[in-house]
């Protein structure tokens, strides 16, 4: 097939699509279904033998997200590194789409019996699902002109929710159309098959358009960590980039709190809000989380349409702004109509602060080819962020008892991103 020109709609839209195709497994497996399903197969405060040692399901579950995000940070600069250098991210992209894919076909098996299985399954679940967002949004300046950047991120978010939306909606229907216990658990488990599935079938039309990558080299011992070296490069580069380096620092801050909220929202929800009852209490959370998704579509577009008017750097502060008082306000929810209005709001900043974030990363790139180890760079920020964020929302919730406080004391992440947003230079930004 004949290679399409950057910019053409066509390959715009075939990037956009993979959003459509992976955020089955943000919504299904990290917010949704999976959540409901872990604490169904585990009584509260139940403790399970790891390793000869006995630990709660709840830490358990917690140490394992947190090492799929080591595992990540640590793989993508030396697998992006091999991707640039063999000029073919679209065979990496692949990979981690179909690990991630068949790891949550895998998680139709999960169970106290086969926990370790299980828990493996879920682990290449998260890297497949972030392993191969380091190569898609790599491919972001290699489709788009700086003036589409913004509009097509905001795009693949939108798709990303509508199709996330859809699939949960059958899977909740499936959920909550089968008696409680073990049918329920069964459906759960379809859930996930139905997830894997999806995940492939709809990443293949962003396949036949996205080309294969930049002209590369064969493969050689030492290219295994030219990815760390082309990271400390990077960063070196940076140094002359004051706008870039400055950006990034603000990302990284403000990032490990829009991250950990979206990864705390549904326990927080659970343990802090009074529900009635564990009926009411599964359908609140359901449709807090339909909210979020739904509200999200729109919230991605406005923030496209608020950063042509008034610049991202500034649309980006604003939103941090919102951010801060929502943290503020959840320390006093204990209604679900509180909880219902939050998630609405919510839903609104959360995906316009991921869209514009990679698009304005993408805009202030250095004129280059070598666009995936700047995303790489970008990539491994995040997820260290998270690692970080994570930790400290863990501690304080040990420290004082309380998710409340956990929560109010992520406002200084989003109060020390925006001084550092405020010290980002603005010429030519839009």
């Amino acid at each position: 097939m004949q290679r399409l020109p950057k910019g053409h709609k066509k390959l715009l839209n075939a990037w956009a699509s993979y959003d459509w195709a992976n955020s089955v497994y943000s919504l299904t497996i990290v917010s949704a279904v999976f959540p409901i399903f872990y604490g169904a197969l585990f009584d509260k405060g139940e403790e399970i033998a790891i390793f000869g040692k006995f630990i709660r399901s709840t830490p358990l579950i917690n140490y394992t997200t947190a090492i799929g995000f080591i595992i990540v940070a640590l793989s993508s600069p030396i697998l992006s590194g091999i991707a640039d250098y063999l000029g073919n991210k679209k065979f990496f992209m692949k990979f981690f789409n179909y690990l991630g894919a068949l790891s949550c076909i895998g998680l139709y098996w999960f169970s106290k019996e086969t926990i370790y299985f299980s828990l493996l399954c879920y682990i290449f679940a998260l890297v497949g699902f972030w392993g191969s967002i380091v190569f898609y949004n790599s491919y972001l300046p290699d489709i788009a002109y700086p003036e589409q950047q913004d509009k097509v991120s905001a795009k693949g978010y939108s798709l990303g929710y509508i199709g996330s939306v859809i699939l949960l909606i059958v899977n909740l229907a499936m959920v909550m159309g089968a008696e409680e216990g073990a049918p329920q658990i069964q459906a759960m488990k379809i859930s996930f098959l139905m997830v894997g599935v999806w995940w492939i079938v709809f990443s293949q039309y962003a396949y036949y358009y996205l080309p294969k990558g930049n002209t590369g080299h064969k493969l050689t011992k030492d290219v295994f960590f030219k990815g760390f070296r082309e990271l400390k490069g990077v960063w070196t580069a940076m140094g002359e980039n004051e706008r870039l380096k400055k950006y990034l620092v603000a990302f990284f801050v403000y990032s490990m709190a829009v991250q950990t909220v979206m990864l705390v929202a549904t326990y927080f929800g659970e343990q802090e809000v009074n529900w009635g009852g564990s009926g009411e209490k599964t359908m609140g959370l359901i449709v807090s989380i339909l909210i979020i998704q739904l509200v999200a579509v729109g919230g991605a577009i406005l923030t496209s349409r608020c950063s042509n008017k008034y610049g991202n750097i500034v649309t980006l502060i604003g939103i941090n702004i919102i951010w801060i008082v929502l943290c503020v306000y959840a320390y006093f929810i204990t209604e679900p109509i509180q909880f219902y209005a939050t998630a609405g709001v919510v839903g609104l900043v959360m995906g316009g602060i991921q869209a514009l974030s990679r698009s304005t990363y993408a805009k202030l790139l250095p004129k280059t080819e070598d666009t995936t180890s700047y995303f790489s760079f970008y990539d491994v920020a995040e997820k260290i962020g998270i690692i970080i964020g994570m930790g400290i929302y863990a501690t304080v919730d040990l420290v004082t008892g309380s998710m409340r406080n956990a929560v109010l004391f992520l406002v200084v992440f989003f109060i020390v991103g925006v001084v550092l947003l405020m010290r980002v230079p603005r010429k030519d930004e839009k």
